[in-house]
């Protein structure tokens, strides 16, 4: 791709190009004579004169343009200079005029949140934690902006199907600076596998199965933008191309509209923690994290809470994580939240962000 600074050298090499040609042609011409050495004579003398008459004349004429077009190439070259600086000058200001609507959106969406009490910064990717604590309950925000889309990723309990580990073990483990529960799970014989869908380095870990009852799908494409929702058939999920992602129930927001909360969801349980993954219309990711005491339903947050919550937040696709025990937010080696059962929970689905 041409940039404007490229096109402007283009035509100035095409300006400038004839008027050097043509002075290297009069060198080479000037080099090229010969003079006559014939004997002496009046005719010739006169023949002689008017030769040396006739190449003088040539000779300031061609120093006259000479000087014509030096001076009219260092004219072009100061225009060039010049208007590479202007050119320079409007490129720098159109790239900060263009970021100023993401930096007002960012600040309205950042002024719901208050102040962050930890920021991770990197050249891929921007995390910022933040407390929240409306009354009803306590837990944590972190906003997370994905400058490149290897910032974030899935991971299998111990990289297979049926594995465990603690969300601060996958972290550990895989080098992560953050970290976070992901999909729901059933056990089975001792094992711990993750619930229905599930897509790992692009590939179905147990197949595609169809959206059934409040289940969804929830993970990131191959831009690094969240995509989710129910899926009746295997094409419709790969077009959106997901690199990643679990399963689980239900969903709170679809773009900026909030859904339905299953009656079954809102009471069982009625409050507890929980894990909820979003996204704004700028791409970004919010993660809610609520601590609960127990899972029987006292402590925590409602569904309801949540969706409200990140509905005036700005949020427009929200999707409810599991919760309870397994609810994690690991940053910068430490346990933030107060996991219910006392200490973290071994679960099969991470997701988990890096520097």
């Amino acid at each position: 791709m041409i940039t404007p600074v490229k096109q402007i050298n283009r035509f100035f090499l095409l300006t400038t190009g004839p008027l050097i040609g043509m002075l290297i042609a009069l060198f080479i011409s000037g080099a090229a004579i010969e003079w006559n050495r014939a004997p002496h004579s009046i005719t010739h003398d006169a023949d002689v004169f008017q030769t040396t008459a006739s190449i003088s004349e040539g000779l300031s004429k061609a120093e006259k343009d000479a000087k014509t077009t030096i001076s009219s190439i260092r004219q072009t070259a100061e225009l060039y200079q010049k208007t590479t600086q202007t050119m320079s000058t409007i490129v720098k200001t159109a790239k900060t005029t263009a970021t100023k609507p993401e930096s007002i959106y960012n600040r309205r969406i950042t002024s719901k949140l208050g102040s962050p009490f930890e920021t991770i910064q990197s050249d891929r990717i921007r995390i910022e934690l933040y407390k929240i604590n409306p009354g009803t309950y306590r837990g944590y925000a972190m906003k997370i902006r994905l400058k490149s889309p290897d910032a974030m990723k899935m991971t299998l309990g111990k990289d297979h199907v049926g594995g465990a580990e603690t969300t601060k073990q996958a972290v550990q483990r895989h080098g992560a600076v953050a970290g976070i529960n992901a999909g729901g799970f059933a056990d089975s014989r001792g094992e711990r596998y993750p619930l229905s869908t599930t897509i790992l380095n692009g590939q179905y870990v147990n197949g595609f199965e169809p959206t059934y009852k409040d289940l969804f799908f929830v993970g990131l494409n191959r831009s690094g933008q969240l995509v989710g929702g129910k899926f009746q058939n295997k094409a419709s999920l790969d077009k959106l191309q997901p690199k990643f992602g679990a399963s689980f129930v239900p969903i709170l927001l679809q773009n900026g509209v909030k859904l339905q909360i299953p009656p079954k969801w809102k009471t069982s349980p009625l409050r507890a923690p929980r894990t909820v993954i979003g996204n704004y219309k700028d791409d970004q990711l919010l993660v809610l994290v609520v601590d609960g005491d127990n899972e029987k339903g006292r402590s925590g947050a409602t569904l309801e809470e949540l969706q409200n919550k990140l509905w005036k937040m700005g949020v427009q696709d929200a999707y409810n994580l599991d919760g309870g025990g397994s609810s994690s937010l690991i940053v910068n080696g430490r346990v933030v939240n107060k996991p219910s059962d006392g200490a973290l929970r071994p679960v099969p689905t991470h997701f988990l962000f890096f520097k």
